[in-house]
């Protein structure tokens, strides 16, 4: 009864929705990238962003429940664009990767963004799980691909349980971004090449490590 009540019904929801159109996303993020440049976190609305984008608003609410989770996506997609080139070792690794992680602060869509939503975040618990789940865990990425290089290396230790390493993972990725962020958008300061330099050396050497650098 239940197998033949869910075949009648499988039917009406795959023709309830519509296919979405990569062409129609990906220009619905970047009017909320431009939007947010130039109108700012406060006056951006989802009806603004539908006609830079030249869609619809049924279109785009279709996609996004509200602003919030519009500019987490229309952010993350900056975020995909982090790559982990080999430079030979891993703490040469670790230095471009957080250079490209600074520039991309620096990028003015970028800090609004990330400023608005983790403001907001802190009182919209499904809006702090979007941001995990579409930034944080994808950027996890990053963590992984370093950290095998690193043990074929030999650089790195393999860790003694799958349990250990997704903590270990979990810790760097926090270190890191946490970091990098408080860095360019708290404090404002440069990441420039000695903090990157310290920085990289306190991460993989201890505490100790920054003072004996010249």
């Amino acid at each position: 009864m239940v197998a033949v009540m869910c075949s009648h019904l499988r039917p009406k929801s795959i023709r309830a929705g519509r296919p979405r159109s990569a062409e129609a996303d990906a220009a619905i993020l970047d009017a909320t990238r431009a939007a947010l440049v130039e109108l700012g976190w406060s006056k951006l609305t989802l009806g603004d962003v539908a006609k830079r984008a030249g869609v619809a608003k049924t279109t785009l609410y279709r996609r996004w429940a509200n602003k919030n989770e519009l500019v987490v996506d229309a952010v993350a997609v900056l975020f995909d664009e982090l790559e982990l080139p080999d430079r030979g070792s891993l703490a040469a690794d670790i230095e471009g990767v957080v250079f490209q992680f600074a520039e991309l602060l620096q990028r003015p869509e970028a800090k609004t963004a990330m400023m608005a939503v983790v403001a907001e975040s802190t009182r919209d618990e499904p809006l702090r799980e979007r941001i995990r789940v579409s930034i944080v865990d994808r950027q996890k990425r990053l963590v992984l691909e370093g950290r095998a290089r690193a043990q074929a290396r030999g650089e790195l230790p393999l860790e003694s349980s799958q349990e250990v390493a997704d903590r270990t993972a979990d810790l760097i990725f926090d270190i890191v971004a946490g970091a990098v962020v408080h860095r360019a958008l708290v404090s404002g300061e440069q990441v420039d090449e000695d903090w990157v330099r310290r920085f990289t050396a306190v991460l993989l050497g201890g505490l100790g490590a920054a003072g004996q650098l010249g």
